[in-house]
């Protein structure tokens, strides 16, 4: 079969993918060299703005950003992190917002326009609720990763010095997404750039409920950790995707044994399971055809949103690894 061929990764480390991480499932035909980035976070910009890993797990809205760029890298179908988004938008407590329509013409935090969390928000707003996006001024305090995008004009800089947490306290912000600006929801801290205590209460409070009936209407189970890998490497090697694919699904399945068992403990599996009351039995569904409405709106709403600067097919965004053959020998 000849000699394995050397790759650097840069995955997280996540329940469900640690077997592959310690060397427990080995990738078919691959020495893999794991690159620890902590937080994740600084390797999405070490990719898309330097290639620096062969395999990279990335937020799916910047892999498609950079992609329609022109990134000499591409995604498999491997999504690492799921999980629904209607809620987290915060407001003030006795607020004039009551839905997000009413979000128009009001100031709201985001760490980065393009941070998947806010965009995956957005893309619920504008599908449920008519949110117009292009009408809320959206406040940032960061750089977005992929420097090739140019923002909408309705996204403003917050001022320096200035965290979103402070803004919002400060009564500066009218709302503010709470995992990408450092705001917490009522009666906790903010856990985020610095803690200013919060009194924000979800704008959505049945969120749950919604987002349930929200996937039975639609099939969107919103994506967040994806797997790209170099074009050059699959150009020279083109089983890697294949071997990729194959063990983390090994990965996964050992993983859902644990879950389904009861032997998974901990906020992961507990997440997860209340996942699986709504999803099915596999919260962390792999492939295309699983996949599909969720690429196609994440990829549609990325470019309604003003992030991408043309349309894109699932065949350029994402290799089907079942069609891949494996490794010969």
């Amino acid at each position: 079969m000849g000699d394995k061929v050397k790759l650097t990764l840069a995955v997280a480390e996540h329940p469900h993918t640690s077997r592959i991480r310690d060397g427990s499932i080995p990738i078919e035909g691959v020495d893999a060299e794991f690159i620890t980035v902590k937080p994740q976070i600084g390797a999405f910009r070490r990719m898309v703005r330097d290639v620096e890993f062969d395999v990279c797990e990335l937020a799916p809205t910047t892999y498609i950003i950079a992609r329609a760029y022109g990134a000499p890298f591409v995604g498999l179908p491997i999504f690492v992190v799921r999980r629904f988004h209607h809620a987290g938008m915060l407001v003030h407590e006795g607020s004039d917002i009551k839905t997000p329509k009413d979000l128009e013409g009001k100031r709201v935090g985001v760490r980065a326009y393009s941070v998947t969390t806010g965009v995956w928000i957005r893309q619920a707003f504008i599908d449920d609720y008519g949110l117009d996006p292009s009408k809320v001024t959206w406040v940032v305090d960061d750089e977005e990763h992929v420097q090739q995008l140019q923002l909408p004009p309705n996204v403003i800089r917050a001022p320096e010095g200035r965290s979103l947490a402070e803004m919002m306290a400060a009564g500066d912000l009218d709302a503010g997404v709470e995992a990408a600006a450092g705001i917490g929801r009522t009666g906790a801290p903010t856990g985020g750039w610095q803690e200013v205590e919060a009194n924000y209460p979800d704008l959505i409070p049945n969120a749950v409920e919604v987002e349930a009936d929200y996937y039975r209407r639609t099939g969107v189970y919103p994506m967040h950790g994806t797997i790209v890998v170099k074009d050059s490497v699959l150009a020279e090697h083109p089983w890697v995707a294949r071997s990729l694919y194959d063990a983390f699904a090994q990965a996964k399945a050992e993983w859902l044994e644990k879950l389904n068992s009861g032997e998974a403990t901990g906020s992961h599996a507990d997440k997860y399971r209340k996942l699986q009351q709504v999803v099915g039995p596999d919260p962390l569904p792999y492939g295309i055809e699983p996949n599909r409405a969720t690429i196609e709106a994440l990829e549609a709403t990325a470019f309604r949103q003003g992030l991408t600067p043309r349309r894109m097919s699932i065949d350029e965004l994402f290799v089907d690894a079942d069609r891949v053959p494996a490794r010969a020998g």
